[in-house]
């Protein structure tokens, strides 16, 4: 969806039984695609393919390793059709190490990786969040910019070449800054227990009056002498990561934000610089005057003619930015237009139906 979005042509193929049946698929991701259905276990489904490969730059798949080479359609069988073809795979662990043949889902990268230990409170159990992170920023984003180095390496050198993305070694490359905390306090971070996580007030959550939350991220000295300032706590201003006072600066802090609600603290922060805010619900984010007017929560007409909340494009480019042209779209929806592009007729592509080969 990050290429389509900036002008990539992008045909999304996928097996019809499996996703009609597991309920899988996710129209508004399919933004700015194509998407077709195909059977690449059917010797005419891989023709098809075979088809579409000569016209491509990148393929991008998300089986398990081994299978795309038991399908006929690896990098190396790709590459005899396509030989200058860049070829990403995006795995849960990798197309080699001990983990690489290992089922997961999100959760499971995440507590490989040790992101998942990182979240919570320190006396209960890792929180999984309520995104999938390693499927998103592991996966994607990091599939994304390996295409991009890959397609500016070839227009230096002619070369595609073949990329392997695991979720897990993203998360872990998310941990750079754990080295860091070690070196200077002698451990790695734990949960519910570390500078960015509940350990002293400066960085910390507060419940309000109404039961909502304040974020504080006073991390610099000077955010955190205005915010000991403008709440009355003088005392605290040279004392930010005092290891002997720090619960009884947080108590202190949770006291205070307790008189008060988010919204009122909200209006009260507004004009200070102080890095604090409050933690908004999803529904209060869809009608954040900031995000429509960043054009990251945007309304298109759907193909039904009716209107559609949709997610903006993240990446502003000044010269050639990012457009959503068309909005989410059904299974299958592009199956017979692309056969007929592709020199099918309509009795060869009712004939693929019947045989389940679309």
């Amino acid at each position: 969806m990050i290429l389509a979005d900036h002008g990539a042509r992008v045909i999304a193929i996928e097996d019809k039984k499996q996703y009609a049946k597991d309920g899988l698929f996710l129209p508004n991701v399919c933004r700015n695609k194509e998407h077709m259905t195909l059977n690449l276990k059917s010797r005419k489904g891989r023709e098809i393919f075979s088809k579409l490969l000569k016209d491509a730059d990148v393929v991008l798949e998300g089986f398990r390793p081994g299978a795309v080479k038991r399908l006929g359609v690896d990098y190396d069988s790709v590459r005899k059709i396509n030989h200058d073809i860049i070829y990403c795979s995006v795995t849960g662990y990798g197309q080699t190490g001990s983990l690489s043949r290992r089922a997961g889902h999100d959760v499971n990268y995440l507590g490989y990786s040790g992101i998942l230990g990182l979240i919570g409170e320190p006396d209960r159990p890792p929180s999984i969040p309520g995104m999938p992170m390693a499927d998103i920023a592991g996966g994607g984003m990091n599939a994304a910019i390996g295409i991009l180095l890959a397609l500016f390496a070839r227009e230096k050198t002619g070369k595609g070449q073949y990329i392997d993305i695991s979720m897990t070694d993203s998360m872990v490359a998310h941990l750079s800054l754990a080295p860091f905390f070690k070196q200077a306090s002698g451990h790695f971070p734990e949960r519910g227990n570390s500078m960015l996580s509940h350990r002293y007030a400066c960085y910390n959550t507060y419940e309000t009056s109404d039961g909502r939350h304040m974020a504080v991220g006073a991390v610099e000295n000077q955010f955190w002498k205005t915010l000991c300032r403008h709440l009355n706590f003088p005392q605290y201003e040279n004392l930010q990561y005092d290891e002997e006072r720090k619960e009884e600066i947080i108590q202190d802090f949770r006291r205070v934000f307790l008189q008060k609600t988010m919204a009122q603290w909200e209006l009260e922060f507004k004009q200070m610089d102080v890095c604090v805010s409050g933690i908004h619900n999803l529904d209060e984010v869809m009608e954040a005057p900031h995000f429509k007017q960043r054009d990251m929560v945007m309304e298109v007409t759907n193909s039904d003619g009716k209107p559609e909340t949709v997610l903006g494009i993240p990446v502003k480019l000044s010269k050639t930015p990012g457009t959503i042209r068309t909005p989410s779209t059904s299974f299958g929806a592009n199956t017979k237009s692309i056969l007929r592009e592709y020199g099918y007729n309509d009795d060869q592509i009712s004939h693929f139906f019947n045989e389940d080969i679309i």
